[in-house]
């Protein structure tokens, strides 16, 4: 089933108007005389209304199955970093950081990874770098989100603002019990999303490979 995000339906009704305006002005005030004109100006209209129209789908996506030994892609798009780091906003420990860039042209809704109880949340003000920038994760506006599964390990996600976004959105707030792959969140443009694991997880995906969320596995947790 396919479905449009709450997060545009502002953005939806207002590209939809102004596209609806091109169209009339084209065809009703541009001489007949200048018909390549009207033609252009209808085709701008349209594709202005399909971008906006992809850029807020919500397809409805069911995990294969509720698994908190699995972790599912929080967000469509490209994998860009899988590497051992520390994460110093929260667990301060070595885990290993698995980074999904996401263009403008993938689905921006983000999901739970994992069931179970969010420990923190914080959101950030910051930098609009390149969300493929190394830097994005520290110094642009992200939001960190921090869940404890039901065993006791704990993982972080964070949202992080690309060069064209300028909204990040999170629903969830610290004491929140969230389900896996129930919608938290939605970057509006470029953006990206990072995943912080326990040291151990055995990690499913390679670099520059595709995913979408709550369809593709990151990893399986130890």
């Amino acid at each position: 089933m396919f479905r449009f995000h709450k997060e545009g339906k502002a953005s939806i009704t207002l590209i939809g108007l102004v596209a609806v305006g091109i169209i009339a002005a084209a065809w009703l005030l541009v001489p007949s005389s200048l018909f390549w004109l009207q033609i252009i100006l209808t085709v701008l209209a349209v594709d202005l209304l399909l971008f906006i129209l992809q850029f807020f789908r919500n397809p409805v996506r069911q995990i294969a199955k509720l698994d908190n030994n699995v972790i599912y892609a929080p967000a469509d798009g490209k994998i860009v970093v899988i590497e051992e780091t520390t994460e110093n906003e929260f667990l301060n420990e070595k885990c290993i950081q698995v980074s999904i860039f996401m263009s403008p042209l993938n689905v921006h809704v983000n999901r739970n990874p994992i069931s179970g109880v969010v420990k923190y949340s914080k959101y950030h003000p910051g930098k609009f770098l390149m969300a493929w920038n190394p830097k994005a994760s520290t110094e642009n506006e992200r939001t960190t989100i921090a869940y404890e599964l039901p065993n006791g390990q704990r993982l972080v996600m964070r949202q992080i603002a690309g060069f064209l976004a300028r909204r990040i959105v999170n629903y969830l707030k610290a004491g929140d019990q969230v389900k896996q792959g129930e919608d938290m969140g939605f970057i509006k443009l470029g953006s990206r999303v990072d995943l912080f694991l326990p040291l151990g997880t055995e990690i499913k995906v390679k670099l520059d490979d595709m995913v979408s969320g709550n369809l593709s596995v990151i990893g399986h947790l130890k």
